[in-house]
Formats: C-alpha cells, sequence, structure tokens
C-alpha cells in the first residue's frame, strides 16, 4: 500500500504555523508499520488543489487530505475534490441535521455559511466527526482512495484513530500482527547510534527506525510476523545493552512523560527551580493530568535577587561562583526542596545564548543539581551551541534523567557522548 499525505492552507505553507498535524500522522502510522512514502503541502487555490488531488491520486493508493473543510470562503477541499472529479456537490442530508442539531444543543443560532460543510462530492461517502462541525469525506480517484479530514488536531486525531487505520486495514487486507518497541535516547546524535545498530544482525522480520525530536531520539523497533515478535523483547534488551545509558525511556514520548508516570501515585513530591529553563521542566510536567500530586511548585528564579530572597541562596556564593556554578545551583536546589519539604527538587542555571557566555564558560554552559532528602547531586554541563530552545530542551532533559536515575537507584550522573560535562 502505497500511503501518502496531502497538508492545505496557506499558514501552514508559508510556514506561518508549524505542521504538527503532518508529524503526529506520520507517527501514528508508522506505530502501526505504515510509512507515509509522500507528503505534500498546498496552499488555498482552487487551481492548484485540483491539480495535486489529480496528480497524487495517479501514483498513491491511499491519500489522508489534512485542511480546508471549514465553514469560511478559503476552505476549498471539498469543492476541489469535486471539479478535480467531475461532479457536483451535494448537500449531504445526514450531516446537514447533524449540524442543526450541534447549533441546537450548544444554544448557538447556526450560520448560514456552516451549511458548506455539507456539501461534499457526489460522490463522497461521509466519515462522521464526533468532536467538530466539519464532517469528513473519501473518494476514489484514479487509483487512490481520498481521504479527507479536518485541520484541528483534536478532530483529526479522532477521525485518524476510530475511521481512518480501521479503513484502510480492511480496504488493503494489511496484516495486524505488527508490534512496535520504541526506546527514548538522550545525549547521542542518530549517526552514533546508527553506527553502533546497524552491525547487528536482527532476526528476520525485526527492522530499526529512526526519529528525532530533539532533545530525544526515538528507536522504533518493529516486529512483523508472529516469529518477530516472540523474540522482540530479547531484541529490544540487546539493543538497550548495546546503546547503555543513552537509553532513558521504554515506550514514552518524553522524558517528562516518563518522569510523570514514575512519580505519579508514588508518594513522592518533586519541586522545581528553574533559571535557564525558564519553566520548561514544570510546564512539561504539568501537561499531564495528575502532576498536582506531586509537582509541589515550579520556581523560575531568574534574577540574583530572586535566587537570594526566594531560594536562600547566600549572596556570597554568587559573589564567589556566579549565578551559573555548581555551588550556586546546589543551593538553589536546597532551597526550592527546603521550601515544602519535598523529597527531590531539580534546579537548572545557565548560559543559553545567544549571548553571554565568556571563554570560561561559554554559551551552552549549564550547571543542574538533584536535591534529595540525603544530600545533592549536581553537575557541569556544555551543551552544543546551536540554539537557545536546543540548549533549554536539552538542560532539561539532563535534569530530568538526573531524577529518573535516583529514582531507579542507578549512578545519577552519566557521561553521554555529544553533551561535554565539566568538573567541579
Amino acid at each position: 500500500m502505497k500511503l501518502e499525505m496531502i497538508c492545505t492552507g496557506e499558514e501552514v505553507l508559508a510556514g506561518q504555523i508549524v505542521d504538527t498535524n503532518a508529524a503526529w500522522f506520520a507517527s501514528t502510522m508508522m506505530d502501526h508499520g505504515v510509512e507515509i512514502q509522500r507528503r505534500v503541502t498546498v496552499g488555498d487555490r482552487l487551481e492548484d488543489l485540483i491539480a495535486v488531488f489529480q496528480e497524487r491520486s495517479l501514483h498513491a493508493d491511499v491519500i489522508l487530505v489534512n485542511g480546508g473543510l471549514g465553514p469560511t470562503s478559503d476552505d476549498m477541499s471539498a469543492l476541489a475534490m469535486a471539479k478535480a472529479k467531475g461532479e457536483p456537490l451535494v448537500e449531504n442530508a445526514e450531516w446537514r441535521e447533524r449540524l442543526e442539531e450541534w447549533f441546537t444543543r450548544n444554544n448557538r443560532e447556526m450560520p448560514l455559511s456552516n451549511l458548506k460543510q455539507a456539501m461534499l462530492p457526489a460522490s463522497a461517502v461521509m466519515i462522521d466527526n464526533p468532536v467538530g462541525t466539519a464532517c469528513g469525506f473519501r473518494v476514489k480517484l484514479n487509483r487512490a482512495w481520498l481521504f479527507f479530514t479536518p485541520g484541528v488536531p483534536f478532530e483529526l486525531k479522532h477521525m485518524v484513530t476510530e475511521q481512518f487505520v480501521p479503513f484502510i486495514r480492511e480496504e488493503f487486507n494489511l496484516d495486524a500482527k505488527v508490534a512496535l518497541k520504541k526506546l527514548l535516547t538522550i545525549g547521542q546524535g542518530e549517526s552514533a547510534l546508527a553506527d553502533k545498530l546497524e552491525p547487528l544482525e536482527l532476526p528476520e522480520g525485526i527492522t530499526i527506525g529512526y526519529r528525532s525530536s530533539m532533545p530525544h531520539i526515538e528507536i522504533k523497533i518493529f516486529a512483523r510476523g508472529e516469529k518477530a515478535i516472540a523474540v522482540l523483547p530479547r531484541v529490544a534488551g540487546h539493543i538497550k545493552m548495546v546503546l547503555g545509558t543513552a537509553v532513558v525511556a521504554e515506550d514514552k514520548a518524553t522524558l517528562a512523560e516518563e518522569i510523570h508516570y514514575k512519580l505519579l501515585n508514588s508518594g513522592l513530591t518533586l519541586s522545581v527551580a528553574e533559571s535557564c529553563t525558564g519553566g520548561m521542566i514544570t510546564s512539561q510536567l504539568v501537561d499531564f493530568p495528575g502532576s498536582s500530586s506531586y509537582l509541589q511548585h515550579g520556581l523560575v528564579t531568574y534574577s540574583n535577587e530572586s535566587k537570594v530572597r526566594v531560594l536562600g541562596v547566600n549572596p556570597s556564593t554568587l559573589d564567589d561562583h556566579g549565578a551559573v556554578s555548581i555551588a550556586t545551583v546546589e543551593e538553589m536546589a536546597k532551597g526550592a526542596r527546603q521550601i515544602l519539604d519535598s523529597d527531590y527538587a531539580l534546579a537548572t542555571s545557565g548560559i543559553a545564548g545567544p549571548d553571554g557566555g565568556t571563554d570560561e564558560k561559554p554559551v551552552g554552559t549549564v550547571a543542574i543539581a538533584l536535591a534529595t532528602r540525603g544530600g545533592v547531586y549536581s553537575q557541569m554541563i556544555k551543551l552544543p551551541r546551536r540554539s537557545r530552545d536546543l540548549v533549554r530542551s536539552l538542560s532539561a532533559a539532563v535534569a530530568y534523567d538526573m531524577l529518573r536515575r535516583e529514582l531507579l537507584a542507578e549512578a545519577v550522573i552519566v557521561d553521554y557522548q555529544s553533551i561535554g560535562r565539566f568538573s567541579k
């Protein structure tokens, strides 16, 4: 089966918004053992939409089309599909009734423009959207099924999970005997990981894929067929051993997710004091429901004054060692932990860039500390000078990994291949 994706919208084409839908869809399909072979982005121009539908339908077996199903004049996916197939738009009575019920249920008057969302190509099969006002639909053109979905991420995810995946499995008789193991890594680049894994002799039916989503590289181990699925745990265990300390989580999307589920319902508590990470550690944790059960507070102590007044850092420590130092970050972590007597506290202080570094402490120099009831662990790391966001995200990841290792009673401070570390 040849799977492709067409993303629509001027804002996507111009880069005004990040196309997270495409990334999510590609990753989701990969989890089902299906790879997208091509992705096309096209603006809100009728002739361009018609042309791309006609051209790609000659090559693909199924195409997911995302966006352009709204009520406004620049939402033209349905009209373009009808013209590409040479047929009229007709009102879908079932969806019109659903629209009217939706607005009545929400005590709102339906604008006439919303009726446009019930107009589908004559040969279209309507696809339910249980969480929005734009229904999807599918149409057969040339060799391809084109499957149309709204651009709203929440609606797309419902339709892909509940309807698109079951449709392609039935339509193309896809083998359901597929298993996937994910290993999340930090501290090593994709090429370095590949150098370690490519020489491995894998059993038949086992393949390895890579997905870069900084600060992580995700290793995906696919098993196709019953024999491959049976040996997948053994293969994954061997790969973990080969990669060593680079592996920081299994079957989790981020280290924040790993930490959340380790702390959730554990009875343990965490406090955070952030300088260079600017709240990133805390904000990633509060994305998960239930984080209030363990996360006591997250403080962004960016100025030296806040480090002194809020965390109790000794002014002489700042004078003697500077804000970006082992001495200062250790006092930050101790101070954050003591406020509410937390079990653990993480603290970061660094130079994220692009300016502010020195020869002794260049941009990308970050001090990280983990305070526990028994003591403090700390390290000074040197991160690649690529971007402010990368320094912040890598710093947060290393902090998470220190806590993760402490929770597992492992060595808290480890060497990462692409992350330098200073001595005290």
